[in-house]
């Protein structure tokens, strides 16, 4: 595999975010925001399942890592609320483990989260307690929970029952949710994963909610750099002062660069060296999630006044990338995770 991005990584994000921006998501929730949560665009669905898209990593589109990671960040440009990402690697989970055959079309949305510890008896298995936080969860028609059983062993469970415990977060552009469940599963409703492929799995979400953070903050970026050629004082654009100059190029080394170690992640998650992979996951997400927070940080503060308001889009994206920077290992976490990998 190439290390760069090739031109069919390139027309593929654009002609992404280029429907993306067409169908606004920023439009439609502005008009949604005060009656109702946000839920997932059924067009947005439509597209997303007739283009392929969902079932992207399948080995029939034949698709990989950084296929879905341009689209990830495409997806946090445009603040997006299709958990693209989530979906596409249930899928290919769904496809593998082929658990009676249950994999996702693009009426029956598919999450997946990490779940608790579960115990097998004889050929059932019983599940109790709470998952990680899923997006989007009430438009989602089951969740692959991903976990460890009580002798080792990994496991994935279709469920579709989960009672949901909606969380209060800063995210206004998606829903967020964690699953109580309390469920005994026949054989046809759950099975055994090859070892290792819940760090594998934990590894991509890290990875593509990082993304997500990296394309808000590309989005603030543009956003900035267009107002400060806007705005004037002194009878000159702001964008003309030193400080401003330097504001908005620390901003676009943060992002490029949180870009850069995130490709390079994402072309490890196709790899067999869980040690490498994990190294190159953390050290990344740890990176990209600190610089997505800082342009978001830079950003408000270029804006002024106006970027504390509620009618500007600015907050939107902030909002997101405090959330993203919160879920799949925060950066605490993904740096001790890094040293750990280092040490050992």
């Amino acid at each position: 595999m190439e290390f760069g991005r090739t031109d069919e990584h390139v027309q593929l994000a654009e002609s992404e975010r280029s429907w993306l921006l067409r169908h606004d998501p920023i439009t439609r929730l502005r008009a949604e925001l005060d009656a109702a949560a946000i839920g997932v665009d059924p067009v947005a669905v439509k597209h997303a399942a007739e283009s392929g898209l969902l079932a992207l990593l399948t080995e029939e589109i034949g698709g990989t890592q950084p296929d879905l990671a341009v689209l990830s960040e495409a997806h946090g440009y445009a603040a997006s609320s299709l958990p693209l990402a989530d979906l596409a690697i249930a899928n290919r989970l769904l496809e593998q483990a082929d658990v009676a055959g249950q994999q996702a079309d693009g009426a029956q949305l598919v999450g997946v989260a990490s779940g608790p510890e579960g115990a097998v008896h004889g050929d059932v298995l019983v599940v109790q307690g709470t998952t990680t936080p899923v997006p989007m969860t009430t438009d989602l028609a089951g969740i692959a929970v991903i976990g460890t059983t009580r002798d080792g062993a990994e496991y994935l469970a279709i469920v579709r029952d989960a009672v949901v415990a909606p969380m209060s977060t800063l995210d206004l552009t998606r829903s967020w949710a964690r699953c109580e469940i309390d469920v005994t599963l026949t054989a046809d409703r759950w099975t055994t994963l090859p070892s290792g492929t819940v760090g594998q799995v934990f590894d991509s979400l890290a990875v593509h909610r990082a993304l997500d953070s990296i394309g808000a903050a590309a989005r603030l970026l543009d956003m900035t750099v267009t107002y400060a050629g806007q705005r004037r004082q002194f009878g000159v654009p702001i964008g003309s002062f030193q400080a401003v100059k330097h504001h908005c190029a620390d901003m676009a080394l943060r992002v490029e660069a949180g870009r850069e170690v995130l490709w390079a992640a994402a072309l490890s998650l196709d790899v067999e060296d869980a040690g490498a992979r994990t190294r190159a996951v953390s050290s990344a997400s740890a990176y990209a999630k600190s610089a997505a927070s800082f342009a978001a940080g830079i950003a408000l503060q270029v804006h002024g006044g106006i970027g504390f308001t509620w009618e500007h889009d600015l907050h939107l994206f902030l909002r997101r990338i405090k959330v993203d920077e919160a879920v799949d290992g925060t950066v605490a976490f993904h740096r001790a995770r890094s040293s750990a990998c280092l040490i050992a």
